[in-house]
């Protein structure tokens, strides 16, 4: 209840703030549950996957620190987020989403390229994939990265990949999972060619 009232309040601000949201290739995200995966660009990207590919609720990874507050708590735990280590994740950092993906509705958001993630983090995408068998979907994020590019109404994209299947029998360890972050760089690469040629991500 309380994260669909989360995402209509997003989608007022959304509307409020900016009003330039474009989402592109919704129809490649798979039925049932997923991974989505995307490099990490800005802070607000988490809330726009997850509106953009609604009516699917995410679960997601939230550094532990953020729960120490008594209200960020109860935001972050009524809108299915976990708590997190990000410098030493240990076993929960991949048991508590395979759970979810087996168990529930839910699918997740992570970030494998993301520079505040460990390498355990970096890998773990690959691993929750291969453990619960869901497929990975590629997803990337062109527009402003600063706030005030938001609030100028700089136009915002979301463009959806087609899914990414680990297949039981692959192994993910430090030997194969070079290779298959190359593959996902590809396709988050394909995406932003697809979206806008011209692209280029510049960190701010």
């Amino acid at each position: 209840m309380f994260y669909r009232f989360a995402r209509q309040v997003v989608r007022f601000l959304i509307w409020l703030l900016n009003g330039n949201l474009d989402v592109q290739h919704k129809d490649r995200i798979p039925d049932g549950n997923y991974i989505l995966v995307a490099p990490h660009r800005n802070w607000w990207e988490p809330v726009l996957f997850a509106y953009a590919a609604r009516p699917k609720e995410f679960m997601f990874m939230a550094k532990k620190e953020l729960f120490k507050n008594p209200i960020l708590r109860f935001i972050l735990d009524h809108s299915h987020a976990f708590a997190v280590d990000r410098k030493h994740p240990g076993t929960s950092a991949i048991k508590i989403p395979v759970k979810g993906l087996k168990n529930s509705d839910l699918s997740l958001i992570m970030f494998p390229s993301g520079t505040r993630h460990s390498a355990e983090l970096k890998s773990g995408a690959f691993v929750i994939a291969k453990m619960s068998q869901k497929p990975l979907v590629p997803v990337v994020y062109q527009g402003p990265l600063t706030f005030k590019g938001v609030l100028k109404r700089e136009p915002m994209h979301i463009c959806f990949g087609d899914p990414i299947y680990i297949p039981k029998k692959e192994k993910v360890n430090k030997e194969t999972v070079p290779a298959l972050y190359q593959e996902l760089e590809k396709a988050w690469n394909r995406l932003d060619k697809e979206e806008n040629p011209d692209f280029k991500y510049i960190p701010k």
